[in-house]
């Protein structure tokens, strides 16, 4: 079943440029509200005049946000509350390539709620850039166990993964530049053949799998790799997901979720 996207609110960080845009618009043509969240405050009002004269002023509201920040987050969240009244699709897409400064990459590209974007990095190595490989792995592994805590606790949210292969966007320029590839610049040319075998995606085609993971209502814990091969939903070992769906793993979950400080809203 397909959940309608009319009247529907989204936040979608990292949203003035690239994939962020990209999810932006599609989820305006589709009938949605977004709550345009990045760190860049010039293109984001470039983005949100540009928005203004296609989908109507109301469509949408810029909030300039460091996800970095704990407190610029939470404002973010309140803000677009304040503006919509609700908040019904989270898009966490705000990412960066950058091997050097290693501790920014793993806080920017770990964590949130609802569609993570991850990348083909988060499900094989890209051997140029193993700390950002490490953080989409880890993207793609919090998503899951997110997932399925979700679903024990019935908390009524739906978390899923989006995993593009090599897109046409800014950050793809890095895996090329000796100053973000670091000490692993001299392992370029390999990221520079498998790109060359895969081709590049538009970001109106990742835009499309995006949509997907949102609006298809049975889908939970669900990766789709999104490559100019086509779409494709991963699938993983299943010894570990049947060890914790037997009977007795599943009732001590429900009871310990009763326990947890937070429940979030379905």
């Amino acid at each position: 079943m397909n959940m309608s996207l009319k009247g529907k609110v989204a936040l979608v960080t990292g949203a003035a440029q690239g994939l962020g845009k990209g999810f932006t618009r599609i989820l305006l043509t589709h009938g949605a509200k977004v709550s345009l969240l990045d760190v860049n405050e010039a293109a984001g009002a470039e983005l949100k005049r540009s928005l203004d004269g296609d989908f109507g002023a109301d469509s949408t509201v810029f909030l300039p946000c460091d996800v970095t920040s704990d407190a610029q987050l939470k404002d973010a969240f309140r803000r677009t509350l304040e503006t919509f009244g609700r908040i019904d699709i989270v898009c966490n897409n705000a990412g960066i390539l950058d091997e050097n400064a290693w501790e920014r990459t793993v806080s920017i590209n770990l964590g949130g709620v609802i569609v993570n974007v991850a990348s083909v990095a988060g499900l094989g190595p890209l051997l140029s850039t193993p700390v950002y490989t490490a953080t989409k792995h880890g993207v793609v592994g919090f998503s899951r166990a997110i997932a399925e805590v979700s679903k024990v606790c019935d908390y009524g949210v739906r978390v899923n993964v989006l995993c593009p292969s090599f897109t046409n966007t800014a950050i793809l320029s890095n895996i090329e530049d000796d100053r973000t590839t670091g000490q692993f610049a001299r392992l370029k040319d390999i990221s520079k053949k498998m790109l060359q075998d895969a081709g590049v995606l538009d970001v109106s085609e990742v835009a499309e799998g995006f949509l997907q993971l949102v609006t298809d209502e049975g889908k939970n814990g669900s990766v789709l790799m999104v490559t100019k091969a086509g779409t494709a939903y991963v699938t993983f070992p299943q010894v570990v997901k049947d060890l914790v769906a037997s009977p007795s793993v599943v009732l001590k979950s429900k009871v310990l979720c009763a326990n947890l400080p937070v429940k979030y809203a379905s």
